[in-house]
């Protein structure tokens, strides 16, 4: 599959088969997210994979901050996902000040772009997947046992799709752009 037809085709896959991913897919599919790009390089973006389902249903049920439609969606995955980052590298120099106006920011800034392409990769696959942004990251980083230093960004549940989905409507290119 070509880049653009990854693109247009990647959909948010919520209901997944009961068939395992391999740890050797997931290697695969590491080994193209690792080269998302990163501020000034820094490649502060870690992949935990959560394959335990006693984990998961703990996440589930104690860190989706009460929104029932993620809880459904971890406890029916294959694995999860969880992209985190290492604190204070990505938009700091070495001195501990900021490098940008974002100040923190970049660091979600290169998580998203880092989530984005491990979903691409995913895809590419055939294996569907969606970003989850509601859950308590403090919660998750206990659970999993997170090393100290690090922030959980972003859960990712994955597995293979039961079913394809339809595309939602986009907007029109001439509703996006402004030229200058």
């Amino acid at each position: 599959m070509d880049a653009v037809e990854c693109i247009k085709t990647r959909r948010s896959i919520r209901a997944y088969k009961d068939e395992d991913i391999s740890k050797d897919t997931i290697k695969e599919i590491i080994d193209v997210a690792r080269m998302a790009p990163s501020w000034k390089n820094s490649q502060t973006i870690r992949y935990v994979v959560v394959e335990d389902k006693a984990a998961m249903e703990k996440i589930a049920n104690e860190a989706t901050l009460g929104f029932d439609h993620n809880k459904e969606i971890i406890n029916k995955c294959n694995k999860l996902v969880i992209i985190a980052q290492i604190n204070k590298r990505c938009g700091y120099e070495r001195d501990g000040s900021f490098s940008t106006s974002k100040g923190a920011g970049w660091e979600m800034f290169d998580a998203g772009i880092a989530a984005q392409t491990f979903c691409l990769a995913a895809h590419e696959k055939g294996i569907g997947s969606v970003i989850l942004g509601i859950f308590d990251d403090a919660k998750v980083g206990e659970i999993i046992g997170l090393e100290e230093g690090k922030t959980v960004a972003a859960l990712i549940p994955i597995g293979y799709p039961e079913a394809e989905v339809t595309p939602t409507p986009r907007k029109e290119v001439d509703d996006l752009l402004s030229f200058i």
